[in-house]
């Protein structure tokens, strides 16, 4: 029998709130049906959509929570409104108190790394949370982080993220020494910063028995999948997120203009619709739905704000998976491994 996992779901975040939410757990938990489901939010909303969600019956505990995060809300401001009382912080207090395995919210992105770091503190030997997700490569997926959790970095950081990077890979691409690269501006051990160079030098030297450093990559490495691991600090990688999202549907938006010019072209564009759709979210790395917060006491996971209930279930699968094969212990069982010499 499957191991039983249990996901709180802040029901009240993003731009749909639980009419994204509600839908989106049935889905996953179609696929996984062990799984069952903590929901923070206003019950007078969610007692009606749960229960019309065959696919959820027996399996969500609903719990009223009035109070929701406003996506433009600033981070500090949401801590002193929403700390102990909302639908966010109390999906997040679910793990800390070991009656969730995970949290998975679409909400405000700055609010809920601060509530994370807050309620569940930071594992021992890291410094700094950071945010993973997969990239679409022309290999199958890479996992990049940081996406933009911190801004600014040092080489203990940088080593920090490529031993979480890594834990996460294991599991998600089963793999038992995935290659690690750090971003930079080109491959040649000279050039870039001196955080990315001493970096280099310490995941070089320390000969890391659940990983293997592959060297500098550089941003078109992100798409090849050079790497199973990319690593950058947080505003680098934000950047080049959103650089590669807005160049999805800008060629999106040229093969749609491409197609409209003619009755010729209008005519192919009408029977190969679904193919260039497909084309456009493969390159999207907004499509593989779930951003990892690494580096803290417990799983949380992030949705897109405006996704639909579809990517929000692959968010809750992304959940699913990080608690089903222990993320935590992984990342606590590499940072063991690593000599001393990696991280300082």
């Amino acid at each position: 029998m499957s191991q039983r996992v249990c996901i709180s779901l802040d029901a009240m975040g993003g731009d749909h709130g639980p009419t994204t939410v509600v839908p989106g757990a049935a889905i996953a938990r179609e696929r996984h049906p062990e799984m069952t489901f903590l929901m923070f939010g206003d019950e007078a909303i969610l007692a009606p959509l749960v229960a019309a969600e065959p696919r959820l019956k027996g399996a969500v505990e609903i719990r009223h929570t009035a109070l929701a995060i406003a996506m433009d809300e600033k981070p500090s401001q949401a801590v002193r409104t929403g700390r102990g009382k909302s639908s966010m912080w109390k999906a997040i207090q679910a793990v800390k108190d070991g009656e969730a395995d995970a949290a998975v919210s679409a909400g405000n992105t700055g609010a809920l790394m601060a509530m994370s770091k807050i309620c569940l503190k930071t594992l021992a030997g890291i410094e700094r949370p950071a945010i993973a997700c997969l990239w679409p490569t022309v290999r199958g997926e890479s996992v990049v982080l940081d996406v933009g959790a911190t801004i600014g970095t040092d080489a203990e950081h940088l080593v920090e993220m490529a031993l979480m990077g890594s834990a996460m890979a294991r599991i998600v691409f089963d793999l038992d020494r995935p290659t690690v690269g750090l971003l930079n501006v080109g491959t040649e051990e000279m050039k870039g910063n001196e955080a990315v160079k001493e970096a280099a030098r310490r995941l070089r030297e320390a000969d890391l028995p659940n990983l293997t450093y592959h060297g500098f990559v550089e941003g078109n490495d992100l798409g090849k999948g050079t790497v199973d691991v990319v690593v950058t600090e947080g505003f680098t990688g934000n950047i080049a997120l959103k650089t590669a999202e807005g160049t999805a549907k800008q060629i999106g938006a040229y093969l749609r203009a491409a197609m409209s010019r003619t009755l010729s072209a209008k005519i192919g564009y009408f029977f190969a619709r679904q193919a260039f759709k497909a084309l456009r979210d493969k390159m999207n790395p907004s499509r593989a739905n779930g951003g990892v917060f690494l580096g803290l006491e417990g799983i949380v996971i992030k949705s897109h704000g405006s996704e639909d209930a579809h990517g929000f279930a692959a968010a809750v699968d992304l959940a699913h998976d990080m608690a089903r094969h222990d993320l935590m212990r992984t990342i606590r069982d590499m940072l063991e491994l690593t000599p001393a010499g990696a991280s300082a």
